[in-house]
């Protein structure tokens, strides 16, 4: 079968010579040199994943990110391609929805792989459309988050989080393992995890009276039910 991307990027040729690749491979790519033209196509048509630049005229990409995952509510996996290698950068585009982040230049075979990565990672999910824990649960197609039918709000990391939090139930994850599922080498220090999983802890334990979020020390967390 082959997968249909949408490439968003501004250098004609760059764009040119990643499309042919991609195409060579097997895919269907179609093409925006704007953000806004990007964002257009995205919201209206099917594709299997969004390779995405950051700097963008019109809209940048991480503004094109947040609207897909929120305005949308699509969870297409989108890789952010860029020259901004900072680390503040990476986070940020993480944050906005991203699912993988890579770095120019690049070798297109890495392309190719992460591509294959995301998407499979995407298509098994929707293998699972609901995941459920007591009475939370997580529709994996609206990225729609409840508990006792209340809709709770989550950031995009949150999300990520809880999906493989709940996938994994009654499983106990390590930190590392969640820090690599969310920056992989990419790590930054721990204070940053800790305070999305406190986000995540008072969205969706705080306001009830019990409780599903779990840390062992020196272990791990895991989400089970009471």
């Amino acid at each position: 079968m082959a997968y249909s991307i949408l490439l968003v990027e501004d250098h004609a040729e760059l764009a040119a010579t990643t499309g042919e690749y991609l195409e060579a491979c097997g895919y269907i790519v179609d093409y925006a040199m704007d953000g806004k033209t990007g964002l257009q196509l995205a919201l209206e048509n099917q594709y299997d994943a969004l390779v995405l630049d950051v700097m963008l005229p019109g809209l940048d990409g991480f503004e094109i990110c947040k609207r897909i995952r929120n305005e949308s509510q699509s969870d297409i996996p989108i890789l952010m391609l860029t020259a901004r290698d900072q680390l503040e950068d990476k986070l940020e585009g993480f944050d906005a929805g991203a699912d993988d982040y890579l770095i120019k230049p690049f070798d297109f075979e890495e392309l190719d792989a992460r591509l294959n990565a995301i998407i499979r990672r995407f298509k098994g999910d929707l293998e699972a459309a609901t995941l459920e824990i007591h009475d939370l649960t997580f529709n994996l197609k609206t990225l729609t988050v409840k508990r006792q039918q209340q809709t709770l709000k989550l950031s995009p990391t949150g999300l990520h989080i809880l999906k493989l939090l709940m996938r994994r139930s009654p499983e106990v994850v390590t930190k590392q393992e969640l820090e690599r599922e969310l920056w992989g080498d990419l790590v930054p220090n721990s204070d940053v995890l800790r305070s999305h999983l406190y986000n995540l802890r008072k969205v969706i334990d705080k306001p009830f009276s019990e409780k599903l979020l779990h840390t062992l020390p020196s272990l791990g967390l895991k989400i089970e039910a009471p």
